[in-house]
């Protein structure tokens, strides 16, 4: 063997042993990290469920961090957002959430991290004299849920926040529109009672606002679209408190006429008992 061919035998022996030992120490690294990522990740559990979620949520994230090849890395950075939501850390935990999704696009469990986010922004909504951002952000985000993943069951519990969440929208329309009553400002307040007339038509406050747009436009002097909006109540909602008062819009001694019948009924009632003693008599 002349000296060319050993020198390429001796090379190729070292490399293939440097090889060798370089897949050993990745290998002996790789479980490491992986021993060191599960004892965060079980640390981090049990201090959630011991009712420590601030110090949960900093060994999610320690946990992703030590091993982020890792299948379990996506779950650890879930697990953190989670920790921030059961401590009201809604911002924390939409940060960190958007993060995931722009980090693991394609993990098995996106439909949840949407979920959480709207969740994020429903438990920040106020009532009806707050700010409306968390309100709109929380809709969109359920919509998107109910649209992208209907077979869920986040989408059974997003239809219902929905509905909710047109509840609280109404309730800001019909707090201004009677704002705007008090301040006489009535095409303000109208235009405020149509939105819930057309927008919310399925919630609690349809009939209110329907009677407001009896009042405002009779007192106006429209009293043609005036007697419109209390056709529709009428039609719709006969036996309602509201319609009974937009009744006495048109109807000024409806109250009397009421009050009469009732007298003339516990009249009649009171006879029908005299007759009935009189049996036993």
């Amino acid at each position: 063997m002349n000296k060319f061919n050993f020198l390429l035998l001796l090379i190729i022996i070292v490399l293939t042993a440097c090889s060798k030992e370089e897949k050993e120490v990745s290998l002996i690294k790789e479980t490491s990290q992986e021993l060191e990522m599960i004892s965060s990740y079980n640390e981090a559990y049990k201090s959630l469920r011991e009712g420590d979620p601030f110090f949960a949520a900093k060994k999610f994230l320690e946990a992703e961090l030590l091993y982020p090849q890792s299948t379990w890395a996506p779950k650890a950075s879930l697990m953190a957002s989670y920790s921030y939501y059961m401590q009201n850390y809604y911002t924390e935990a939409t940060l960190n959430l958007e993060r995931y999704l722009k980090t693991y696009p394609n993990d098995k469990n996106l439909p949840y991290a949407h979920y959480l986010i709207a969740m994020c922004y429903y438990e920040s909504i106020e009532d009806e004299k707050r700010d409306s951002a968390p309100l709109f952000k929380a809709k969109e985000k359920f919509v998107f849920i109910i649209k992208n993943y209907p077979n869920t069951e986040f989408a059974i519990d997003a239809n219902f926040k929905l509905n909710l969440i047109q509840d609280v929208l109404a309730s800001k329309e019909m707090y201004l529109g009677r704002h705007y009553i008090k301040k006489g400002k009535w095409i303000a307040a109208i235009n405020r009672f149509k939105v819930v007339t057309k927008d919310y038509d399925q919630t609690v406050f349809i009939e209110e606002a329907l009677h407001r747009l009896v009042e405002i436009n009779y007192k106006l002097g429209l009293t043609n679209e005036s007697q419109k909006y209390a056709n529709i109540l009428g039609y719709n909602y006969l036996s309602s408190e509201w319609y009974k008062k937009s009744y006495k819009v048109f109807n000024k001694s409806y109250k009397a006429q009421l009050d009469n019948a009732i007298k003339k009924d516990k009249k009649e009632k009171k006879g029908v008992l005299k007759k009935f003693k009189k049996l036993f008599d």
